[in-house]
């Protein structure tokens, strides 16, 4: 039986050596207590299961769908919306496997999983079925309230989640707001009896007709800035209208609706004024890392459809895959989405590692390291989840071009699924922040030093007599990335000009040293290491002279 998980080395080796030990011990509670997993070996025997059972279901059930679903896509008559048939299904396969919770806490019903194994998960449904991801990757919805609510809300909406009865959406963006989330102008108001009212228009809203929706509005009247916006769960109702839906280049599975709020009742989630400046950011930041997976689950569809094709496909007497440019893409595309797991995964164990240590510190007030333990790692989490998001992205784009380029004409037609790859890869560097946003993002974490331990770490590790002559080649890269980054920090009329290259160059030798110590812990490993260097640390080394060159141009200005 074809499986996503057992079926996938890479993602096998990942979760063979899954370094969230701690992390499993703080959410299991140091094992005690009724409900937690018996101790570490326990834990991850019920991760393994729940995955190859999505890996099963993603293979064998989401994967055949997607070309139906993509062909009927979404409708909207009279403000109602219809989506595929097989959409429905697969939703409702996944609620029967029960893990439209996966992160939850058991009291809500959820799984307690881990951040890290819900992004496997992730990954395999979106290699079946990218439009799929973009409903099931809503549980952040649930996280925000579990993070922010307060008891009664908690206690309310969030064991629908659990049991799969509802799905949450994010309405954030308007046509005068998208990236730019302060100039949100939705109204939010309290009528004579105390609740709240909203209106405004939100559009390119993905899942808006799910049970709850997390609203972005400005409730201090008269302000104009992130200050004056609250947060709101909303759940439909007939002020609530679906406009109408967005006829979109892909994800045709998802609904993108344009929505009207009339007066539609509300209630407020967290305190008035942290709306956009604490509870939006947690949000995006949830939703940015569920990106990266989804992107590595369409790189890795991509990747698998190109050697499949170029294995089978014969010209001039041997085989695409023999015809040595054609070889050198398959292995490029090899390469981008290795690179872009292993980033996805360390990520994840830092957001891991913040929420577990935040959750001690809730369940643990005595525990007076836990909150400084929670602060550490999430500076760390803040500035890899935008380096991640902005690497895997534009990668995911890289490996479906090239995929249709391995395929010839035959990818440009729909009888392959390539041609859907493209046009779903085309929206993840877009949507829940631009590449050009997460720049932004990125840049203030590593200006401040924050992932300079990790570098630290990994040029520190023990790397095997094989994996040491490329190992010396990304170190003298690091000097120089280093260099042009220190650089940088005090070019401050230069840094918002240069910053995407700088995130890019030391985006790639951050990646470039955890595929080295994958492959000094498994020696097969190391022609994709190999093969990512060779390929990128020119360009990480291109970029740092630009960046030296031009300080130094400018101080001659």
């Amino acid at each position: 039986m074809a499986n996503y998980f057992s079926d996938n080395k890479d993602v096998q080796f990942h979760f063979q050596h899954l370094d969230i030990d701690e992390v499993i011990g703080l959410k299991e509670d140091g094992f005690k207590g009724e409900g937690n997993a018996a101790d570490l070996a326990a834990a991850k025997k019920a991760y393994q299961d729940k995955l190859e059972q999505i890996g099963q279901i993603a293979a064998e059930r989401i994967a055949p769908r997607a070309a139906e679903i993509d062909r009927v896509e979404c409708s909207c008559r009279a403000h109602q919306v219809t989506i595929p048939i097989g959409m429905k299904d697969n939703l409702e396969d996944l609620k029967n496997a029960g893990v439209t919770a996966v992160t939850l806490p058991r009291q809500y019903g959820g799984l307690n999983f881990p951040t890290t194994i819900y992004s496997m998960m992730t990954e395999m449904v979106s290699r079946a079925d990218a439009s799929l991801q973009n409903l099931f990757g809503l549980q952040s919805i649930a996280e925000t309230v579990r993070q922010f609510g307060s008891e009664e809300q908690k206690a309310r909406v969030l064991p629908p989640f659990a049991r799969g009865e509802w799905n949450g959406a994010m309405a954030l963006t308007e046509p005068e707001a998208g990236s730019d989330l302060q100039s949100v102008q939705m109204t939010a108001k309290q009528d004579e009896n105390g609740v709240w009212r909203l209106n405004g228009l939100k559009h390119f809203i993905t899942n808006g007709i799910a049970e709850m929706l997390l609203v972005l509005a400005r409730s201090e009247e008269g302000t104009r800035d992130a200050r004056g916006l609250s947060m709101f769960i909303v759940h439909p109702c007939p002020e609530l209208v679906v406009n109408r839906i967005e006829d979109k280049m892909g994800m045709h599975g998802s609904p993108t609706c344009e929505l009207q709020f009339n007066n539609v009742p509300a209630e407020l989630v967290g305190k008035r004024r942290f709306g956009l400046t604490r509870y939006v950011m947690s949000l995006m930041n949830g939703a940015r890392l569920a990106i990266s997976a989804q992107s590595v689950g369409i790189a890795e569809a991509s990747r698998q459809a190109a050697w499949e094709y170029c294995s089978q496909r014969k010209q001039f007497g041997k085989t695409l895959a023999e015809i040595g440019p054609v070889h050198e893409m398959l292995t490029r595309m090899d390469a981008l989405t290795a690179a872009s797991r292993a980033l996805l995964y360390e990520t994840c164990k830092w957001v891991d590692l913040r929420d577990a240590w935040n959750f001690e510190a809730e369940a643990h007030p005595e525990n007076e390291e836990a909150p400084a333990k929670s602060k550490e790692a999430a500076k760390v989490a803040d500035a890899l989840t935008p380096m991640t998001k902005a690497f895997n992205t534009e990668s995911a784009n890289q490996c479906a071009y090239d995929s249709i380029q391995c395929h010839g004409g035959k990818g440009y037609m729909r009888e392959r699924p390539i041609e859907r790859y493209y046009r779903d890869a085309r929206i993840m560097n877009i949507y829940e922040g631009t590449t050009q946003m997460q720049v932004v993002a990125a840049t203030a974490g590593i200006l401040k030093g924050s992932v300079e331990p990790l570098f630290d770490e990994l040029e520190a590790y023990p790397y095997s007599a094989a994996a040491m002559p490329l190992f010396q080649k990304v170190k003298a890269e690091r000097v120089h990335t280093k260099a042009a980054t220190e650089a940088l920090g005090a070019a401050t009329d230069l840094q918002a000009y240069l910053a995407r290259r700088m995130v890019r160059a030391n985006t790639i030798v951050f990646a470039a040293l955890l595929l080295l110590k994958e492959g000094t812990v498994d020696e097969s490993r190391l022609e994709t290491a190999r093969r990512f260097i060779w390929e990128f640390l020119p360009e990480a080394k291109m970029h740092s002279e630009v960046i030296m060159d031009t300080i130094s141009e400018g101080d001659k200005q």
